[in-house]
């Protein structure tokens, strides 16, 4: 299985863990929940979601909606197929939660992964968002190594170019340091007090107090930084 065929089986598995949902409505959420999918389409979906219902991760089902009612072989419309999420499937998707590994600082991966941590535990969060800060700093001293071995060979507009790059990458560090305090922060909230008294756990899948949107630039998929 490809990295990117990877990516997109966790982003389904994920948004049919919070409904079932017909294929047209999985490309819909994929495309404006999840930017990085926003060049996916049909002939993508369809075979990853065959490969789903194979590995018995998903269940198809006939659609239930007055559309669907009408669709009859007389009619000659199709009923919709609804993809439900199986036990196995849920287990599976949990598993795929709980990786820290390379791939979850990877720049696709990592999108996907933010996009369902709402869902993870709060020590993941901050084994990925760590991993994912010192991935993207080291990208940025090699950035700033080139760029000083090759600034007299640049005209202004490439000079400028690599400057634009390093400041993207050095704006998403300054933003995943802010969410790493901000998750330092709620799990220090939630230790026991000098009392002995009970406090939140702090695996649960809370935010712990992210930063309000607006604050700092998240992650823009579509900014292609790995050069």
């Amino acid at each position: 299985m490809s990295r990117r065929s990877g990516i997109l089986e966790f982003a389904v598995l994920g948004l049919l863990r919070e409904s079932p949902m017909h294929g047209y409505e999985l490309r819909k959420r994929l495309n404006t929940s999840l930017g990085v999918f926003r060049a996916f389409s049909y002939g993508t979906l369809y075979p990853c979601l065959k490969t789903l219902v194979t590995n018995g991760w998903l269940i198809e089902e006939p659609g239930n909606t007055p559309e669907d009612a009408l669709a009859t072989p007389l009619s000659g419309r199709r009923a919709k197929i609804v993809y439900r999420l199986t036990a196995e499937g849920k287990e599976h998707f949990e598993d795929l939660l709980s990786q820290t590994g390379p791939d979850a600082y990877e720049d696709e991966h990592f999108a996907a992964r933010f996009a369902f941590f709402g869902q993870t535990s709060r020590d993941v969060r901050m084994r990925v968002l760590e991993g994912r800060r010192s991935r993207l700093e080291e990208r940025l001293e090699k950035m700033r190594a080139s760029l000083a071995r090759t600034r007299e060979r640049l005209d202004d507009y490439t000079l400028e170019l690599q400057r634009h790059g390093m400041e993207s990458v050095e704006r998403e560090v300054r933003w995943l340091n802010e969410l790493i305090e901000s998750e330092r922060a709620g799990r220090d909230q939630r230790r026991p007090g000098p009392d002995g008294s009970a406090q939140q756990d702090n695996t649960s899948g809370e935010s712990g107090g992210l930063p309000r949107p607006g604050d700092t630039p998240g992650p823009d998929p579509s900014d292609d930084t790995a050069t």
